[in-house]
Order: structure tokens, then C-alpha cells, then sequence
């Protein structure tokens, strides 16, 4: 190669990179503030100056939000919706797929019309509201699941992905007297892995952050989520305010903005924690799923 090319190479690649470092700079620093400043004096926070490191090094941010019932009861709520929504949301989403994934289908062509057509089309906010109601799910936590638990979009992956699986194995288990549960939990599961923890993953970072169905369908204090307590002392923060109230705080130091960072530190741990063991299954599951579609 003549040395000019590589001349040129090497200045390509380290625009590349510095672009690269910018633009990951950019996504990361705010994370990395929001934790600094959850460790740090919320009344020293509001005085701004703080980049690289807390000023004044503190716990009190996390005492409080542990101490505080509604936080932890909001807490909890999220983790139930979460574990509970997912597993839920995969199993009659991966039972339904399952089921249409049969080609001799009676009516087939009826219900891919039918899942197309919710997938695209809303009836809009009020009539879905009106549904809730006359199903008796409003201000209870069904809410938080009962609507999730079908995914169109991950239906017709799954849809994809299962027929692809060799007909053989089915067939071999029916010839040893299996039935379709028995098919379904103890060979169809097994090997669809990739597609299940992708399905994990999306389900369970939607529950997480829902906060719509929680400002809109419920009224009980003790069905909050994190999300919406986060939105709630988002809107309700403000510097005048906060220094009003950490001049009345006993042990002050906590402010509104620092309680805010703090609830977003441990909203975002667990996803962190999770995601790791999650990756390695997500780019693939997505790819089988549509290829072979």
C-alpha cells in the first residue's frame, strides 16, 4: 500500500475516533453527573460549579429516599410490575406465537390481519380508557400488566422465529405422546433463548419506565411507580423552592434536584446490573427473528 493511502488511513481513523469520543463524551457525561451529584450536598449542587467530582461528599440523598416510605412503596411497586409484567407479558406473548406459528392454522390469514391491524392502528386514548374501566382494571395493578401482556411486535418475531425451528422435534415428540403444552415448555422454550431474553429485556426496560399508566389510570397513592415520582419532583423542582426548603430541613443539605438525581441513580441500577448478562442474546434475538422471517 503506498504511503500516501496510509497517510490518509490513519487521518480517516483518527477523526473516526475523536468524533467517536465526542459523541460517547457527550452520552455519558450526563450519567456520570447525575451520580456525582447524587453523592453530593444538594444545597452545595445548587451553588453549580460541579463537573468532574462531588464537592462535598454525602449520603444523606440516599438516607432520605431510603427513609422515605413513598419511595421505597414506589420502589417496590415498579420491581412487582417489572417481574411480574415480563414474565407474564413473555409467556402468553411466546404461548400466542407458539400457537399461530402453526402453519395449518384454521383462520390463520383472520388473526395476522387482526394483529397487523391493532399493531398500527389505536382506538386513541379515552376508548382505551373507557376498556379499562369496563374490565374493572382502573387504580388497581392489573393495570400496570393485563395491557402489556400481549406485544404485537415481538408476536410476529416470535412467529418468525419458531417456525423456523426443524419440524422434526415436534414430530418426534408427538410419535412419543407429547402434547402441544408439553412440546411448547420442554422443547420449543429451550431453544428459543436468544429470542426470550431479547423479549426479557425490552418488556422488562418498558415496565420499568412506564409512567403514563400510572398518572393516567391510577388515583392510589400506594400504586405509584418510581417513574412517576420522578416526574412528579421533576415538575415540582426549583431552586427558590429548595432553598426554602433546606433552610427549614433539619440536617438540611437535601434539596428537591439532589432527590431527583438519587431516584435516578436506582432507577437506573438495576437495568445497569441486568443488561450485561442480557447482551449477548440481544442483538442476535433480534436478527434471527427478522432474517429468518
Amino acid at each position: 500500500m503506498p504511503k500516501s493511502q496510509k497517510q490518509k488511513d490513519l487521518v480517516m481513523d483518527s477523526i473516526v475516533y475523536l468524533l467517536l469520543s465526542i459523541i460517547a463524551l457527550t452520552m455519558l457525561y450526563p450519567f456520570y453527573y447525575v451520580l456525582i451529584a447524587s453523592f453530593n450536598k444538594g444545597s452545595d449542587t445548587l451553588l453549580g460549579g460541579m463537573y468532574l467530582w462531588p464537592r462535598s461528599v454525602t449520603f444523606e440523598n440516599y438516607r432520605i429516599f431510603l427513609e422515605d416510605p413513598k419511595w421505597m412503596k414506589a420502589f417496590l411497586v415498579t420491581v412487582a410490575r417489572t417481574v411480574s409484567g415480563t414474565a407474564l407479558g413473555l409467556l402468553l406473548t411466546s404461548l400466542v406465537a407458539y400457537a399461530l406459528s402453526h402453519r395449518d392454522l384454521l383462520f390463520s390469514k383472520f388473526y395476522f390481519t387482526l394483529i397487523i391491524f391493532a399493531m398500527y392502528f389505536s382506538g386513541g386514548l379515552i376508548p382505551y380508557y373507557v376498556v379499562l374501566r369496563s374490565l374493572g382494571l382502573l387504580n388497581t395493578f392489573g393495570v400496570y400488566i393485563v395491557p402489556s401482556m400481549l406485544n404485537t411486535f415481538f408476536l410476529l418475531i416470535a412467529i418468525s422465529f419458531f417456525r423456523e425451528i426443524p419440524g422434526e422435534l415436534k414430530e418426534s415428540a408427538h410419535m412419543d405422546g407429547a402434547g402441544e403444552f408439553t412440546i411448547y415448555f420442554r422443547i420449543i422454550l429451550p431453544v428459543s433463548m436468544p429470542l426470550l431474553a431479547t423479549m426479557a429485556l425490552f418488556m422488562g426496560v418498558g415496565q420499568w419506565n412506564s409512567w403514563l399508566d400510572s398518572a393516567y389510570f391510577v388515583q392510589s397513592e400506594n400504586l405509584r411507580t418510581l417513574t412517576f415520582r420522578m416526574m412528579e419532583i421533576i415538575n415540582q423542582s426549583n431552586a427558590p423552592m429548595d432553598s426554602v426548603a433546606v433552610a427549614n430541613r433539619p440536617g438540611g443539605g437535601v434539596t428537591s434536584f439532589s432527590l431527583q438525581v438519587t431516584s435516578m441513580v436506582v432507577s437506573i441500577l438495576p437495568i445497569i446490573c441486568v443488561y450485561p448478562f442480557l447482551q449477548k442474546y440481544f442483538v442476535h434475538g433480534i436478527m434471527l427473528g427478522s432474517v429468518k422471517g
